[in-house]
């Protein structure tokens, strides 16, 4: 997708960056009649979202490996069929892990059938998902729109957030309430409420902390685990594309070109150039220099900020503020090449082509964190699992697969250092993956550990998060990254942030590309 750009040639827009949502805001741009370039560093587009060869023969998706946040209206208003994109699974399982016992089983979606639980937990299950689903539903049309800005008097800003208290308002009273009462609890009181099965609340409170700096104990753990519900909403359940997570990057790239766009791989920004205050284009580290009066950023707050901007452009205090953002990982990726399919203890079939879980209960997920709070890895980490290659077998050489994971807790800082440790960290979860999985060792021939330091080097990722700043109250919605750089705007004019360290954050979604190219329209606008 390399393109000849002439330096003598003017964009209406740069997009620095070339993952998902670089990709969707370009295609967007460029469909309302922009002329758009695309710029990656790496020598294809995808960012985290990319499929590629960790062993001869065994391809995986590097960082994320499961599509369930992006809308399906997204989907097909980019046409993204026409170019390639099509789904190994569309409606994949949940299955909880049990070393003593019988896995338990989600189904599809949060009110599909739930095997393995109490008679009373199964019994209670089903209102529980449903109350939860309208909760969600009720905040979903805010991520997919441009948060309001406080402390305003534009009535485009008052319009939203009565839009949004009337959405919230016809939840009816009882479910008003009860969102009131728990968007600000942690998850383990919400759970002990409803549940009494310890694998059934390990498995929904993994949903609350996966990919956070969080414990199931921590405050505000029930708005990430709503966040994520309210993401599902419109989009598909969980589904794994053909080819991984790179076919959809490449479905985006072909997109953003048939647009009009132009994208220019092993292009790296060395750095923003401005003009009296303003954008005026952007220099490689080639020393190439492209003129555009815009230029939208999907790299982190950090990189973008203190690094291609640089802090001398901008106010002391919101420096200060940049500096300060929690952007630390906490999750590695494994990737094993397997000799033999896998077997889990007590799984069948389709159990194996869905999504495997690891926290047997939100105990054994508090303590897993706890090592992260003093510099260490967890001795008995927290796992998402998935076989790729089971319902995609071009993934690996005939009868082999491959297995994928995220663990948490790996910290980013590890007090003993990852290059001592890393290979001790790889042994722990093989092992770990032993115990629910016998056999799957001698199976094993080749190995990956992604680290988040790792991610943060491959994929230019500051700490490694693919959140790019955590989730939390404050750093999120109408605040989200930090106040002076919310709504996709920042404070320099012509500079607009699209990626993962804005509303809504991260997971392979586009959200946050889409509203960042309406910002940039609704200016142009003006």
């Amino acid at each position: 997708m390399a393109n000849a750009v002439s330096t003598d040639v003017r964009y209406d827009c740069i997009v620095i960056g070339g993952g998902h949502n670089g990709l969707v805001c370009a295609a967007y741009l460029a469909r309302s009649g922009r002329s758009v370039l695309v710029l990656e560093a790496a020598e294809r587009v995808g960012g985290a979202a990319v499929t590629r060869d960790f062993a001869p023969g065994y391809r995986v998706s590097s960082c994320a490996h499961l599509l369930h946040l992006m809308p399906q209206a997204m989907i097909k208003e980019l046409d993204l069929g026409a170019y390639g994109f099509k789904l190994a699974n569309a409606a994949m399982p949940t299955t909880a892990l049990s070393q003593s016992g019988a896995p338990l089983a989600l189904g599809v979606g949060d009110t599909g059938a739930l095997m393995g639980a109490s008679r009373a937990d199964t019994l209670a299950y089903p209102a529980y998902a449903a109350r939860l689903r309208r909760l969600a539903r009720a905040l979903q049309p805010i991520m997919t729109s441009v948060p309001p800005r406080l402390g305003t008097d534009a009535w485009s800003d008052r319009l939203a957030l009565l839009r949004m208290a009337w959405r919230i308002r016809r939840l009816g009273r009882s479910d008003m309430r009860e969102l009131l009462r728990i968007v600000g609890m942690n998850v383990y009181d919400l759970l002990e409420e409803h549940f009494d099965t310890p694998l059934l609340k390990g498995a929904l409170g993994f949903d609350a902390v996966l990919g956070t700096n969080f414990g199931p104990r921590t405050p505000g753990t029930v708005l990430t685990l709503l966040y994520r519900l309210a993401a599902h909403e419109g989009s598909s359940i969980l589904a794994q594309p053909v080819g991984g997570l790179g076919a959809l990057s490449d479905a985006l790239g072909k997109a953003a070109i048939a647009a009009g766009a132009t994208i220019r791989t092993g292009a790296a920004v060395g750095r923003i150039s401005l003009q009296e205050d303003r954008v005026q284009g952007v220099v490689l580290q080639s020393g190439e220099a492209i003129a555009a009066p815009v230029v939208i950023s999907s790299c982190d707050p950090k990189t973008t900020f203190l690094g291609l901007l640089g802090s001398d452009q901008l106010d002391t205090g919101f420096v200060r503020r940049v500096s300060h953002l929690r952007s630390r990982g906490l999750a590695a990726k494994l990737h094993l090449a397997l000799d033999a399919r896998p077997s889990f203890t007590g799984l069948g079939a389709e159990g194996l082509a869905g999504r495997l879980l690891i926290a047997p209960s939100l105990e054994f997920i508090e303590h897993a964190y706890n090592h992260a709070k003093y510099g260490e890895f967890s001795a008995e980490p927290i796992f998402e699992i998935t076989v790729p290659s089971v319902n995609d077998p071009s993934l690996a050489p005939p009868g082999k697969h491959v297995l994928s994971a995220i663990i948490q807790y790996a910290p980013y800082t590890l007090a003993a250092g990852w290059d001592r440790q890393q290979q001790r960290f790889m042994d722990l979860a093989i092992d770990t993956l032993e115990r629910y999985a016998p056999g799957l060792r001698a199976s094993v021939s080749c190995t990956e550990l992604l680290t988040p330091r790792d991610i943060e080097q491959q994929f230019r990722i500051t700490g490694g998060h693919w959140h790019h700043v955590d989730l939390a109250f404050d750093q999120f919605f109408m605040v989200r990254p930090l106040p002076g750089a919310a709504q996709y705007q920042t404070p320099v004019a012509g500079l607009y942030l699209c990626g993962a360290g804005c509303h809504p954050g991260g997971g392979v979604m586009g959200a946050a590309g889409r509203n960042a190219a309406q910002q940039v329209l609704k200016a142009g606008a003006r």
